[in-house]
């Protein structure tokens, strides 16, 4: 067994790897860059080497450098992780050359099946179902609309070296397909420095369902059942599952013969996972296959009980698999929640910033935090904004979306916005619940984005009941407080008005009982027992016998309340401050209509306009990159551009200024 090896990875799939290392009594060796000086992953590792700049493009993409910090500190073996060179046949060859063994599959099968366009050809050579397309390079716009109309649109336009949604694009007719075109290779030259793009038929109401592979290189593979990833946004996995709601035994076992039948083709050997396109009669196509351990790799950890990053480093090291297809048995349900910085009421824009307040639910037989990052880490502009990876478990599927549920409303994020508020309204969607899936699912439940009217709290009355208690208790310490000027001491009274946006008054009555308060609203009675005290960004509580969570911030003089993906900001007074608080004004927001602000943290790509520019709705204005996305911003109506307010190259902070309008 390797005495040492290196994690050529940063975040919370370096943190991953080091744990499994550690149980297995394996030394770590992490990579960090100038962003990740500090990171976690870097202080979890034995030893820690530093590999350049924070760009990845200068650090952790650049052979090199990995090669050499193995050199440097004698690993016999590098784990790549997922994304930057985990699929990346050159980096293994190189390897290879340098005698380090590489944890993953050999470089043929990497050549073979990570490249997007040969790997369905040999699919389909192999017998595996496959989507109808062209699998040959594209050379061009006006070819890439031949081709389109041939296949017939809708046509999705992919990255042959692509992944995690980048270089992707559906397009509906020639038009689209043009600037779809340019975006992916863009992008895909962006991301992974291969800019071929490739294109298939896109099908509508699909479900994306793969399957987990293992192989040795003793002639044995195994699946390990399948994984629901049909919620996306951007042909981005937002939240995952296994088994699947849609899958039966029949399908499951086809579906897993043909992805052990390709492995085997390919001489694959390692931990894989092969992606299916699934139709709402069972049809299944083959997708693509990852040659690497996929970023939801942990719900199939929970429901088969098996390490795979051991199963990897055990493979490599020339071990046979443990187990053969007859052992592999499903347990449970598991769902994995991908917990992201990016604001989602605000078309899920990328946040960056630092963690100023951080707290991960407890991790118990049912709940997993996966995650690089703790209090005070640097979410940064250079990477994938992913904080965490939120796993649970159940002995049904039901249990397991109601631990999810619980657990989404115990994790406190603030510093950076966050997608918690999102991921609580999908697991409560009555039709995720029902398991009616698709990877339109969030297109078409949140047509215009996601809104915080989007969602409504079980029973409405229960957080401003709440809010209630909480005053109470702050006005019970200010009561407390010593040095009160005698016969002048605070008098707290039981009744207050709860105003939410100074529109809504709620009247309560809060009075003290043991280990809490009753707190009665209108005719409806709420028992709130508690042991919560002021500082606390957790209210655990339980309410007329029910438990409940509620993540709490004071903000100047008002509470707010965050639970099941909803949001109350609350002010709690007496009745006669009530009454005069419709007569407070409200202050006016500045006019930035005529500004285009950048509504994201990113580097500024191109400027599409000149000052004096006469601009028709539609038309684009810039293009800002983020989190190696681009994003096109285009005029809402017609305007003259009248000044430039930030150059190509620029660097751009949330709402700053790119250019002011006429």
């Amino acid at each position: 067994m390797f005495k040492k090896i290196l994690i050529a990875n940063r975040g919370e799939i370096a943190c991953r790897v080091i744990k499994t290392a550690r149980a297995m009594g394996i030394k770590t060796v992490a990579v960090y860059s100038d962003a990740d000086a500090g990171a976690l992953h870097v202080r979890m590792a034995d030893e820690s080497v530093h590999i350049g700049p924070s760009a990845s493009s200068e650090s952790y993409l650049v052979i090199d450098k990995i090669i050499d910090a193995c050199r440097q500190t004698g690993a016999e073996a590098i784990h790549p992780g997922y994304g930057f060179l985990s699929e990346n046949a050159d980096f293994v060859g190189r390897l290879d050359a340098e005698g380090i063994v590489f944890i993953g599959p050999k470089q043929h099968a990497i050549t073979s099946m990570g490249d997007k366009i040969t790997s369905k050809l040999l699919a389909k050579e192999a017998g595996v179902n496959t989507i109808p397309g062209y699998t040959e390079v594209i050379n061009g716009p006006d070819h890439a609309v031949k081709i389109a109309r041939k296949i017939g649109y809708p046509v999705m336009l992919k990255a042959s070296a692509g992944g995690g949604g980048k270089g992707m694009r559906v397009v509906w007719d020639d038009d689209g397909c043009r600037d779809g075109f340019e975006r992916a290779t863009n992008e895909a030259k962006s991301s992974f420095g291969d800019d071929r793009v490739f294109a298939e038929k896109f099908i509508e109401e699909p479900r994306h369902i793969e399957i987990q592979v293992l192989t040795d290189q003793h002639g044995n593979t195994v699946y390990l059942g399948e994984r629901e990833c049909s919620i996306q946004r951007r042909h981005q996995k937002v939240i995952e599952e296994a088994p699947s709601p849609f899958v039966d035994k029949k399908t499951r076992k086809e579906m897993g013969e043909q992805a052990v039948t390709l492995a085997e083709a390919v001489d694959y050997c390692s931990a894989g996972t092969v992606e299916f396109i699934v139709d709402a009669n069972k049809n299944f196509y083959f997708l693509e296959m990852n040659t690497r351990l996929q970023v939801e790799h942990p719900v199939t950890e929970m429901i088969t009980g098996l390490d795979l990053v051991e199963m990897m480093i055990r493979v490599a090291d020339d071990q046979e698999l443990p187990v053969r297809q007859k052992d592999i048995t499903l347990n449970g349900w598991s769902l994995e929640a991908r917990v992201y910085a990016e604001d989602p009421l605000r078309n899920f824009l990328p946040s960056i910033g630092r963690l100023v307040h951080y707290q991960a639910p407890a991790e118990t037989d049912t709940v997993r935090v996966d995650t690089g990052i703790e209090e005070g880490s640097e979410v940064s502009m250079f990477y994938d904004p992913m904080i965490a990876k939120l796993v649970t478990f159940g002995a049904d599927r039901n249990e397991a979306i109601a631990n999810m549920n619980d657990a989404l409303d115990a994790y406190y994020i603030r510093g950076v916005s966050h997608n918690i508020s999102f991921l609580n309204a999908l697991i409560a969607h009555p039709r995720f619940i029902k398991g009616q899936l698709t990877t339109n699912f969030i297109a078409e439940e949140y047509p215009d984005g996601f809104h915080a009217s989007d969602v409504s709290h079980d029973d409405p009355n229960l957080p401003i009941a709440l809010a209630g208690a909480v005053h109470r208790t702050y006005m019970d310490r200010a009561a407390r407080l010593s040095g009160q000027l005698p016969s002048h001491e605070r008098m707290v009274g039981e009744h207050f008005d709860v105003l939410i946006d100074n529109k809504q008054h709620y009247s309560v009555n809060v009075t003290r009982i043991e280990g809490g308060y009753e707190v009665s609203l209108g005719p409806k009675l709420f028992r709130i027992i508690t042991d919560w005290h002021i500082g606390q960004p957790l209210i655990h509580a339980e309410v007329n016998g029910q438990s409940v969570c509620f993540q709490f911030d004071r903000i100047g003089i008002h509470y707010r309340l965050s639970q099941r993906g909803t949001q109350i900001d609350t002010l709690v007074v007496i009745p006669r401050a009530a009454e005069l608080s419709q007569f407070m004004l409200e202050k006016e927001p500045p006019d930035l209509s005529k500004f285009l602000l950048s509504p994201m943290p990113g580097l500024l790509v191109r400027l599409a306009v000149s000052e004096g520019d006469e601009i028709k709705a539609g038309e684009e204005l810039a293009v800002v990159e983020a989190m190696k996305m681009e994003n096109s911003l285009r005029a809402i109506e017609d305007v003259t551009i009248a000044k430039l307010l930030a150059n190509e190259g620029e660097t751009l902070i949330v709402d700053q200024p790119i250019l002011a309008f006429e």
